[in-house]
Order: structure tokens, then sequence, then C-alpha cells
């Protein structure tokens, strides 16, 4: 059986549709977990694929709207009989903010509080938990939870439905290759989810972190290892770059490997290459070109300029140092990756002549500079707001890396160890920035900084052409 083959296997029955729609509306609804998972990402992905699938509208939203108020039930009785062992759980005992967050919003709206905090991201899972240790009354609960996840379940599953039902048509694709881009967007979502949740794990406020640390403290070598990992205890062991660094560059080689033995393309590459060379999308061609020029060399420079001249204005030379020794190792790594391993494109238009294929140099520069960019801002923001950064690079570097297969120029592999080119330099720079403390960024003048980074990358794609 070929990988694609098996990757097609994987997509779910409408059965398990029905109960992953179940489990994500209790999951998100469920006080503590709910807080740590990407619950509107996850229910859009599964309602698409059984809109895709054309499955019945009322089973979906009946699990849908059963799983949430069994998710709100839950949390609600466990405020209620728990009380003061809640205060104690991980990860309230380390956020106590998020519970005091859900009582202010209580106090304020009372009994519409359930109501009203089912729509509220930030404090839709602990609203119930804390109504039931404040002792709301348990029917007038009941009342606001039912007529909530009625309301609830229609507003977040219709429009992935819709999506799903809509896609086929709206795309053209042809028969055959409908699973693949199916497959491609389980994937990608389910890369998502894993990366976010082994990010938090591996921070300071993580089960993983807490227990390497304890198991770090019992043995000599490895208690001097941790110290200087953390600046002899005053700070977080790098732990996510370290193992960002190890499964990235494990995965760089073992694809590297791969595609030198290889002749020619993966049968993976050529069944994406036929499916990207079969969309029909209005303006999908025009917003290729536009993001090859946005991702290419005067494109990224363009895109910089303004924030390395405000670190060198504001003296923040190592910051200055360490992006600029990133961008420029990117640079260098893709040229000497295409003159050494000499792979063909796809295609080959005029302005790319003399160019080779792997690794993909706009995917690999855009991990790079937003992924910097994210692990920069993240490290100026609280804890529980730095998933934020990550998920807005990874929302920008995926249309940029796709740009690649609908322009022609690229296969998939070249994008995949593109990426992960990328990530190795993203650990790297990062490790040595966190090999001793360093002052803060902030303030930062971030809105004006954005727009001028537009206005010079307007300018660019308007005035100059792609190289």
């Amino acid at each position: 059986m070929s990988p694609t083959e098996f990757l097609q296997q994987l997509a779910p029955t409408p059965e398990t549709l029905l109960l992953l729609i179940a489990a994500i509306a209790l999951v998100e609804s469920l006080a503590l977990i709910g807080l740590l998972l990407p619950g509107v990402v996850l229910i859009t992905a599964v309602a698409s694929l059984a809109g895709h699938q054309d499955m019945a509208l009322t089973g979906l939203l009946l699990a849908a709207f059963t799983g949430a108020v069994l998710g709100d039930g839950i949390s609600f009785a466990l405020g209620y009989t728990q009380r003061e062992r809640v205060i104690q759980m991980w990860p309230l005992s380390r956020h106590p903010e998020w519970l005091a967050r859900g009582a202010r919003f209580f106090q304020r709206y009372g009994s519409l509080s359930v109501f009203l905090g089912r729509f509220v991201g930030p404090v839709r899972p602990i609203v119930p938990l804390t109504a039931g240790m404040l002792h709301m009354a348990p029917r007038s609960f009941l009342w606001a939870n039912l007529i909530s996840a009625a309301l609830w379940a229609p507003a977040y599953v219709l429009p992935g439905y819709l999506l799903g039902q809509t896609w086929q048509q709206l795309l053209d694709i042809p028969s055959g290759l409908e699973e693949l881009l199916v497959v491609l967007a389980v994937l990608v979502v389910t890369l998502i989810v894993a990366f976010s949740w082994l990010r938090h794990q591996v921070s300071r406020s993580g089960r993983v972190y807490r227990l390497l640390a304890r198991s770090a403290r019992q043995r000599p070598l490895l208690r001097r290892l941790w110290l200087r990992q953390s600046w002899r205890g005053q700070g977080e062991v790098p732990l996510a770059s370290w193992l960002l660094l190890i499964f990235s560059l494990g995965g760089l080689s073992g694809l590297t490997i791969a595609v030198i033995r290889q002749d020619g393309p993966f049968p993976i590459d050529l069944h994406v290459y036929a499916l990207f060379t079969a969309l029909v999308v209005p303006l999908l061609p025009e917003a290729g070109q536009l993001l090859a020029k946005v991702g290419d060399l005067v494109g990224i420079l363009a895109l910089i300029l303004p924030w390395g001249a405000w670190l060198l204005a504001r003296r923040h030379l190592a910051a200055f140092i360490h992006i600029a020794a990133g961008l420029g190792a990117i640079a260098v790594l893709n040229t000497l990756g295409k003159a050494l391993i000499a792979r063909p494109r796809p295609e080959t238009p005029d302005y790319l002549l003399g160019s080779l294929s792997y690794p993909s140099a706009h995917a690999s520069s855009a991990v790079v500079v937003y992924g910097l960019a994210a692990a920069f801002i993240a490290s100026e923001l609280p804890q529980r707001k730095r998933f934020w950064a990550y998920w807005l690079a990874i929302a920008l570097i995926i249309p940029m890396a796709l740009s690649r297969l609908v322009v022609g120029v690229h296969w998939l592999t070249d994008l995949i160890g593109g990426g992960l080119l990328g990530l190795v330099v993203c650990a790297l720079v990062r490790l040595a920035w966190q090999s001793k403390p360093r002052p803060p960024l902030s303030p930062c003048p971030w809105q004006l900084l954005s727009a001028a980074s537009l206005v010079l990358l307007s300018a660019r794609v308007i005035w100059l052409p792609p190289i």
C-alpha cells in the first residue's frame, strides 16, 4: 500500500465524525482542559469533513449539543462538589487568574453568565466551574446550559458544514483527488494542534517541564546541566528549543537522504502536483504570484527593514545580530542545499532559470522570518498568551509555502524540507539567544513598524518583478 492510499484510508467515517464532534464540544466546554484546546478550529475542520461527506445535519447538531451540555454539566458538578480541591488542581494551581476572571464574569452577569459565557472564548470553560463553586441553583444552571448549547451548536457547526458542502464546487477538483486534499487538511490541523500542545507542555508551566525538572534534581550530572541551561536556576531551561532542534534536524536528515536516493519526485509529490495543477479557483494563480514576490529575497528585505532599523536605533544589538545571523544562515544553507542535491523543479519559469528545487527557499525563509518573530514576540508576552504568536506565524507560513505548489515550481517534499531546515535555524538562533539573560525588547511601536513594512512590501510587489 502506498503512503497516499494509507493516508486516504484515515479519513473518518460518518460515525467517527459524530463522535469527534461530540468529543470536541465536550472537551472544549470542560473546565481546565478546554482552556488549552483550540476547539473552534477543530469543530470547523470536523464539520467541514462531515459536510463534504453530505452527512445528515441533524445528527451533527445533536452531537455538538450533547457534548456541549455534558461538558458544562461536568464542569458545574466539579465546582459544586469539589470546590476546595479544584483550586489546587493543575492548571488552576499555576494560573489562579483564570478562576478570578471567571468569578468576575459571574459576579457581573449573575445567572446570565452561564448563557453568555458559552460564546466568550476566554471564559467559556471557566464560567460553569465558577458557577458550581459559587453554588448557583442547579435548576437555573440546567436551563442556561440547555438553551445556550442549543444556540451554540449551530453557530459553531454550520460554517464548517457549509464549507464542506461547497468547497468541491468552488474549487472544481477532479474526482479522485478530493480525498487527498481532505487528508492534507487533516494532517495540517493535527500537526498545528500537536505543536501547540507540545509547546505548552515543555514550557515552564507545563507538566513535562516540571517532570524533567524533578528528575534532574535527583541526579548530580543532570542537575549541573539543568542549572547551566537555566542560568544557575534563575531562568527557564529552553526545552522547547532543544526538542525543536532534535526533531527538525532528525526529520530534515531523513528526508534529505530519501530525496538524494530517490530518482525523481516521490509518488506523493506527483499526486499533490496533479491536485494543484487541476485546481480551478478565481484569482488563485495571481495570489500565488503575489506571494512569490512577497517571499523572495527583496520581499523579505522589505518586510524586515523597518524592524532591523528600529533594533539598531534602540541599541538592541544582540537581537539584531541573532536575527541577522538566522537570515544569513538560511540563505547560505538554501544555496548549498540546492547546489549539492541538484533536484530539478517541476516547472522552471524564466526568472528561475538555473535555480533548483530542494529545499524550498520560500518555505524555509518564511519559517525563519515568521518563526523568529513569533518566538521573540512570545518571550515578551505572558505565558497564557504566547500561543497566539505561534498560531499567527503558522497562519502566515502555510499560505507562503503552498503558493509554491500553486505556481508549480516546487514539489511537496521541497516545502517539507525547506520548513524543516527553517526550524533547525530557528532552534539554533533561539538556543543562542536563551543562553544567558537578555533585556526585554518592549516597548515596541509595532503598529508603526508594521505599517512601514506593508508600505515597503507593497512597493516591492507593485514595481519589481519576482526573483
